[in-house]
């Protein structure tokens, strides 16, 4: 059926018993617009009102209830508040009390004695006999004489549209108006035949229909499968065609060569031997940078395993090709790290390494604008600074960006910006997103990971400690500072309650400094209410060794690599993130010295505190937490999905159904390959309900 000629755009409050007032409340408060919104708006569970029970055989075992009687017998009882409506039920084996606490009188009047009822409800037991409180009450009829012909959906209210009479229940009966009005022409496949065969999958217009008004729990099972497959095949087909038009539309630089500077650097000072993860990832992006497209690759690896090695090897190939290179941080610190290891890295090489930030001022400034603009410096490390117009390259060939997720996506193409022909791209980031988010989120981008810690790296070790134990882990902090070691102790930001966690961290910092007294001890404490300056000195000296412990909020998550920090003290770990809790842990275990993690909580733990604290004990493994961090909190809370537009699934769950968008992602594959622009025949289903489509343009802009 043409489009035009569908009821489902047509708008919610022209739906019989909507009108406008009702109309408005659905918008507001659960997002229905249009008839197709609601056909969208899918049950949570089913309630089985196709069997009627006999009175006689029931045991008190089971939960909610049918039953066909008659009431033979109504009083109320009880005085004042107390008061309230008994019914007897009588069916042809026996009889069941029913009660109505509330509404009584209405109930009351409403029902008759010797009129035959259908009877919904839970039962329960009172002085040693099966009652039903609050039933439903339904006038026996031909129809609803044997039960109903279908599983009841029981779909989500509020409040307020209760207190408009839309129930769950109403909801229901708004549906199936709108069913009895459509036609299964109304709703065309979208999935070409051959994968609705592969997966034995539903055709889509039954599957609306049954996923309302399912006969059967498997009926239910069939419709709800179709429709999540549906979901997860039209996400993941959109993806990859933008993955095929960026391959196609964005011209990039050739890297012709891997010559002198890199094999010099490879065979002569590299440190230590690459992992085999590390080599993996160069010929990923070797192949790039081959073929005449932008590279646009994310790079995922946990803390520690050799990402800044594989960046700095990537602006290598760019130098031996003829261009520069560029690698932008996300704070002031973390961008001073870089320029001294890479700095170090290169002292004997003839490349020129320079560091832009919002504190490089005056000459230095100029000579080192002049110097990326006439080509001579080869490497420019910086902060936002990077990004300011001033800012113009002789000829950039590749743009890293270290922990993507802290620039917004204006941001990161303003870089892209700097040549007429955009820099192949590389972002990195130490938080690992769980391979089915990677999946979803970042479909569009090549995904390379490095999932090998380099040999020889101790595991941190972490333990649990309560505030009962805290003189013994004060007291382990100073065997580590007499050692030489330093130590992190952290406590939680949250943002809503600024004043709150000011105090909580200056209460901590006089708590540890009465254990650790000046002059033999010396504390910095940093959080984000410092001015910038204060908090990069006090970070400063932290790295420097002047001070032996920083009291800090969660601003270290990201940006200070001090190799001789062998403990990190989290507070309150109850209140963190699992992978927040990870990325933290990261600061320690980079030297050659055994570290450890130290998580401090109250006595009492809810139980989602007790597995995060449980998971972080067990393992150190960035990909298994962060597929445990998303059981727990969702995929909607996972850094960097916000802005992606993506998981606005109905029923999908990309945790729960992960096999299913797996085989999704390869049909979606599989068909792009052979019929890119779906002009065959076997794909018109797909061609016409893409076509139909509002365009998802943000999806193209996640990195």
């Amino acid at each position: 059926m043409n489009l035009v000629s569908s009821i489902l755009p047509n708008p919610i409050e022209y739906l019989k018993g909507v009108g406008p007032q009702r109309g408005e409340l659905l918008r507001k408060e659960i997002n229905i617009h249009t008839f197709r919104d609601l056909l969208e708006y899918y049950p949570f569970r089913y309630v089985d009102r196709t069997k009627v029970e006999k009175i006689a055989h029931l045991s008190g075992m089971e939960d909610f209830v049918q039953i066909r009687g008659r009431i033979v017998h109504m009083e109320v009882v009880g005085e004042k508040r107390g008061k309230r409506l008994v019914a007897t039920l009588q069916d042809e084996t026996g009889r069941l009390e029913l009660v109505w606490f509330q509404g009584w009188q209405w109930m009351q009047k409403s029902l008759r004695e010797n009129v035959a009822y259908l009877v919904f409800g839970r039962l329960s037991q009172f002085n040693g006999a099966l009652q039903m409180a609050h039933p439903e009450m339904d006038l026996l009829t031909e129809e609803t004489s044997n039960g109903r012909q279908h599983l009841e959906p029981v779909y989500y209210t509020t409040e307020k549209l209760k207190a408009r009479g839309l129930t769950a229940k109403a909801i229901g009966k708004l549906t199936r108006n709108l069913l009895e009005q459509m036609s299964p022409a109304e709703i065309p496949e979208n999935i070409p035949g051959p994968v609705l065969q592969q997966f034995r999958l539903m055709p889509r217009a039954q599957a609306y229909f049954k996923i309302h008004l399912p006969a059967t729990e498997e009926e239910a099972k069939q419709a709800q499968r179709r429709l999540k497959f549906e979901e997860l095949f039209l996400a993941q087909i959109r993806i990859c065609r933008l993955k095929i038009r960026r391959h196609k539309a964005s011209h990039g630089f050739v890297f012709n060569a891997v010559g002198d500077t890199f094999n010099t650097f490879y065979n002569d000072h590299l440190p230590f031997p690459l992992t085999g993860a590390q080599k993996r990832v160069l010929k990923e992006i070797r192949k790039d940078t081959t073929t005449g497209r932008q590279m646009n690759r994310l790079l995922q690896g946990d803390v520690g395993s050799g990402k800044t090695m594989v960046a700095l090897l990537t602006l290598l190939m760019a130098i031996d090709n003829g261009f520069q290179g560029c690698l932008m941080a996300p704070t002031e610190i973390l961008a001073q790290q870089h320029l001294k290891g890479i700095s170090e890295l290169l002292k004997d090489m003839p490349v020129k390494v320079a560091l832009l930030t919002g504190n490089v001022k005056g000459k230095a400034r100029k000579e080192i604008l002049t110097g990326t603009a006439d080509g001579s410096i080869h490497i420019l490390i910086g902060t936002h600074a990077l990004l300011e117009n001033e800012v113009k390259f002789h000829h950039l060939g590749m743009a890293i960006v270290d922990e993507q997720h802290r620039f917004g996506v204006a941001q990161r193409a303003r870089l892209w910006e700097k040549n007429d022909t955009p820099p192949h791209i590389l972002v990195m980031t130490a938080t690992p997103i769980p391979r089915t988010l990677a999946m979803t989120v970042y479909g569009d981008l090549d995904v390379s990971v490095i999932d090998e810690m380099p040999p020889g790296r101790k595991p941190i070790t972490t333990v649990h400690r309560t505030e009962f134990q805290r003189p013994q882990v004060m007291d382990f902090i100073k065997d580590e500072i007499r050692k030489g070691r330093q130590a992190y102790i952290v406590y939680p930001l949250i943002e809503e309650s600024a004043n709150m966690d000011y105090e909580n961290l200056t209460k901590g910092y006089e708590e540890v400094k009465a254990f650790f007294p000046e002059p033999k001890y010396y504390i910095s404490m940093v959080h984000g209410r410092q001015p910038q300056e204060q908090r990069e000195t006090n970070m400063h000296r932290f790295v420097t060794g002047d001070t032996q412990i920083m009291v800090a909020t969660t601003v270290i998550e990201v940006g200070v690599n001090v190799p001789n920090a062998s403990v990190m003290v989290i507070e309150s770990t109850e209140r963190f993130g699992l992978s927040q809790l990870h990325q933290l842990r990261g600061r320690v275990g980079r030297g050659a010295e055994q570290s450890y993690c130290i998580l401090m909580t109250g006595n009492k733990l809810g139980k989602d505190s007790q597995e995060r604290v449980k998971v972080m004990v067990q393992t150190n493994n960035g990909f298994v937490i962060s597929e445990k961090d998303m059981e727990l909190r969702g995929p909607g809370d996972i850094e960097g999905t916000r802005q992606s537009g993506l998981l606005d699934l109905k029923l999908a769950d990309i945790v729960q159904d992960r096999a299913m968008l797996a085989a999704a992602r390869e049909s979606a594959e599989k068909i792009l390959e052979e019929d890119p622009n779906l002009e065959l025949p076997v794909n018109k289903p797909l061609h016409d309900h893409l076509a139909t489509q509002r365009s998802k343009s943000a999806w193209s802009k996640i990195s």
